[in-house]
């Protein structure tokens, strides 16, 4: 039996939530922007509340203990080492992002990420001056591999100085392995390319597939690269903002440090911090039952294209909660497809090509976060809509 129940409605309407008071219309089925529907687990609520009850919010000071959770967290989930020295904190992975390109670009130098891949990728790189480099991943059955022929000559180009990794895949849903991991960084190293790797989906982790920490894979790679982490997305806290940096480079992170006080993103929410540590020492049964509801959600997902709407093609999902729907095989672009959904079904996805204009062209991003009842509602209205563009 259950201990936690991801089935209870919560209303988050009116709450000045972006997901679901940003569609101004009503009765709209928000499963576009990626956060969660389900309360955080109890353990972080329990801690928040007593935090609560002290009624004083100053500027707060990050104590040893958020350290300590952060480093027994990822030794016994993920069996990754971390130095206490090399955790950086600040206020979410897009500020990360961006500190961590500051300390390592010079503008006009060129960025590359594996498209389709998160939005902010494109925002962060231009706003810290830098070029859009694109290595498109290669759709190979129902996932995608990575060329890594197109990626040894994208590092090689002179101009290329960091690769900005999404780990697991933001929108491609691939949770890469050790050897794919290995083989990237070899090539980054040979060219003098260092690794961003933003692991903030590492959590979300679908039954049979195995999350590998970039700096865990080995030394050269851990020497190579910065990671950013936070427990918000996997614990459904994303509006506490915390964050967290992981440098073993000892100049590299003092660089980091330096970008992160001058862009003003080194005071953290007292909140954040006491969420982390209850999140990171007490939340991993909750967060393991989380992980089999998405995956009953994206097998709901699957029979239901499968069965009503089969010319929609969902890409395997190993890690993440958002799904990857093609639609290159019905007579809608993912554009299109988003429109009419929204204005006919009431039901608002991302199109993908917020992910990359040409890599997302034919795809949907659907946020399985959400209770059964509101996905399987989803889908019913998505049916309606979308049935007369199944025809041959």
């Amino acid at each position: 039996m259950n201990k936690f129940n991801f089935d209870e409605k919560v209303v988050r309407r009116g709450t000045n939530s972006i997901k679901w008071d940003e569609p101004k219309e009503d009765g709209v089925l928000p499963m576009w922007v990626a956060d969660m529907d389900f309360k955080t687990a109890p353990c972080i609520l329990e801690a928040l509340k007593q935090r609560l009850d002290h009624g004083v919010f100053g500027y707060t000071y990050v104590p040893d203990s958020f350290y300590e959770a952060i480093i027994h967290w990822f030794s016994r989930r993920h069996q990754w080492q971390i130095q206490r020295e090399d955790i950086l904190y600040t206020s979410g992975v897009v500020p990360a992002i961006s500190c961590a390109l500051k300390a390592i670009t010079m503008p006009g130098e060129k960025v590359l990420i594996q498209t389709p891949v998160y939005n902010c990728f494109f925002s962060s790189i231009r706003n810290s001056g830098c070029e859009v480099l694109e290595n498109p991943l290669c759709r190979q059955g129902d996932s995608y591999v990575i060329d890594f022929e197109d990626f040894e000559s994208k590092c090689a180009d002179e101009k290329t100085t960091v690769f900005l990794l999404c780990n697991p895949h933001n929108p491609a849903g691939r949770v890469w392995t050790k050897d794919e991991l290995q083989r990237m960084n070899d090539i980054c190293m040979k060219h003098n390319v260092k690794v961003i790797a933003d692991e903030i989906h590492c959590e979300i982790v679908m039954p049979g597939y195995t999350f590998q920490p970039f700096a865990a894979v080995n030394e050269a790679c851990c020497n190579n690269s910065v990671v950013l982490n936070s427990p918000t997305k996997a614990f459904n806290i994303a509006g506490l903002q915390i964050a967290t940096i992981i440098c073993h480079d000892a100049e590299l992170r003092r660089r980091i440090d330096r970008a992160i006080n001058i862009n003003e993103v080194c005071d953290v929410n007292p909140f954040g911090v006491i969420a982390l540590q209850a999140a990171y020492n007490q939340g991993e049964e909750w967060l393991d039952e989380l992980n089999l509801y998405i995956h009953e959600n994206y097998l709901t997902l699957k029979r239901f294209f499968n069965e009503h709407l089969p010319k929609i093609k969902l890409c395997r999902l190993e890690g993440t909660y958002l799904a990857w729907a093609d639609l290159s095989h019905t007579a809608l672009t993912a554009d299109e497809a988003t429109q009419k959904l929204l204005n006919q079904a009431k039901v608002m996805f991302n199109s993908g090509t917020m992910y990359g204009q040409q890599a997302g062209a034919h795809y949907l991003r659907i946020n399985l976060a959400c209770t059964r009842e509101t996905l399987i509602e989803a889908l019913k209205r998505v049916e309606s809509v979308l049935l007369p563009y199944m025809a041959d």
